[in-house]
């Protein structure tokens, strides 16, 4: 068999593991975040305590892509994604077995560090196994099956809900990691480009880590409003913010840095990236205020909130797969700054709901959402990965979803944070541990609304500012043609 037959098939076969992996990681995100009021219930959790089952596993996930993406330019791709299955599914079955809230705190770091493994080599993966005119299908092929995975948890959620505690949310990972493991064992092969040098960069990722665990810590602070926790979290900001100026600053000196600071040098890979983590900051606040509004606004049980979200997932689905073949046919800038534009409008009329709103107006925003990051998703990820050397693809797949990860797991302590300028934080927590309980239209559901309403507004403002960043990603080939001189 000749490289060009074999490629032709091999194609197929990378695209397909990895999309288990990816649809395991949808059912993942959304089936949480859909069953947090009820895990809150059942394991008495106040707001940050249900903030953290969240973020360690996304704060885990984030710290270990670039440590992961670096060894896999050096060791191969395919031994950690495979590996990559085993420690999520372990970790899953440890989370459905904790006794408390902080005992599944802890276990969501390790599910977290199997999700890097994934996500660290899924789009480097697939870049190394297809030509590059079909790209961004593949990698549009591949963001559909995240949406799949993630219309099953959304509907997952409340059924498992409705017959067995939050444990259930968890068990469901196991049988399709077990799968996972031993296809992905089977059916792929090595042919990454190596990295040459060795080394690995230990004190940058101890810099990156701590920055990073600093930053999140002192956004939990900040969103207890009380005075004592107010300058202890902006003293603990700031550290953090030196330490990745540092980490940034250690990068630009070392001889194998854990991230290459010369693809940054690359006009698309560095607007691609800013516009990224400004993404990420205000996607997983959609992902958040949508459901909980549903459940503590409206009184939707977990399984209406689940079902009601699913035209979000719907429409981004098959928007993924439009825009990825025409990201290989057209300008990315064009369909990225539409994309951005629906989701700010969309995050507008999430600020104009009330406690009697019409499922209609909820359901024009999870559309615009849904369209909108399909327009999005695809073109600046295939802008991203094409525009970097083969040999830096894992690093560079690494990055991508880092900092998108970083944005997006800071926004949960941020969301948390605004939604306090409506609502006391100790009264958040009590409306989520007991919102069964409360009337529509009672103080606590109504103070949370107010809540609801800054967030949104700020969010849509960050979205707007996003726009900015990606129109500096340059035509559709120039990131390729810059890469080679990296």
């Amino acid at each position: 068999m000749t490289l060009a037959i074999f490629k032709l098939e091999y194609k197929w076969t990378a695209l397909t593991v990895t999309t288990v992996g990816t649809t395991m990681s949808g059912i993942d995100t959304r089936i949480a975040i859909i069953g947090l009021p009820t895990i809150s219930s059942q394991l008495h959790a106040g707001a940050v305590e249900v903030v953290w089952i969240t973020q360690a596993y996304l704060l885990s996930a984030t710290i270990f892509l670039l440590l992961f993406g670096r060894t896999s330019d050096i060791f191969g791709r395919v031994k950690l994604y495979n590996a990559g299955f085993v420690v999520f599914t372990v970790g899953s079955a440890l989370c459905a077995l904790s006794l408390d809230s902080y005992m599944l705190i802890a276990f969501r770091v390790l599910q977290g560090s199997g999700a890097a493994l994934l996500s660290a080599n899924s789009a480097a993966i697939i870049t190394d196994a297809s030509p590059r005119n079909e790209l961004g299908a593949m990698l549009g092929i591949n963001a559909t099956s995240f949406r799949v995975g993630a219309m099953a948890g959304l509907t997952l959620s409340g059924l498992i809900l409705s017959v067995f505690d939050w444990r259930g949310l968890f068990f469901i990972n196991i049988p399709i990691g077990i799968f996972g493991t031993i296809w992905a064992h089977q059916k792929l092969k090595e042919i990454s480009a190596r990295d040459p040098i060795k080394q690995m960069d230990w004190v940058g990722f101890g810099v990156f880590t701590g920055g990073l665990c600093l930053v999140l810590l002192s956004l939990t602070l900040l969103s207890y409003g009380v005075t004592t926790s107010l300058a202890k979290g902006f003293v603990i900001l700031f550290a953090g913010l030196i330490l990745v100026y540092i980490f940034f600053w250690h990068e630009s000196k070392s001889a194998s840095p854990l991230l290459d600071p010369k693809l940054f040098k690359i006009r698309a890979f560095a607007a691609g990236n800013v516009a990224q983590l400004l993404l990420g900051l205000a996607w997983a606040g959609i992902l958040l205020l949508i459901p909980l509004y549903l459940q503590l606004a409206l009184g939707f049980t977990a399984l209406q909130a689940g079902l009601a979200v699913l035209p979000l997932e719907i429409s981004y689905l098959f928007m993924s797969i439009i825009s990825g073949r025409l990201s290989d046919r057209h300008d990315s800038r064009v369909l990225v700054t539409v994309g951005l534009s629906l989701i700010a409008l969309a995050l507008l009329t999430i600020s104009s709901l009330s406690n009697t709103s019409p499922y209609s107006q909820v359901l024009w925003a999870l559309l615009l959402v849904g369209i909108g990051s399909g327009l999005y998703t695809t073109p600046i990820n295939r802008v991203i990965m094409s525009s970097v050397p083969p040999v830096r693809r894992g690093i560079a797949s690494a990055f991508m979803s880092t900092i998108f990860n970083i944005g997006f797991t800071a926004s949960y302590g941020l969301i948390v944070l605004l939604i306090a300028t409506g609502i006391p934080y100790d009264s958040f927590s009590k409306l989520l541990e007991n919102a069964h309980l409360l009337p529509v239209g009672s103080t606590l559901r109504v103070e949370f609304l107010n809540g609801v309403h800054f967030t949104a507004i700020i969010l849509s403002i960050i979205v707007g500012i996003t726009i900015i960043p990606s129109l500096l990603i340059g035509p559709k080939n120039q990131g390729s043609e810059v890469s080679k001189s990296v």
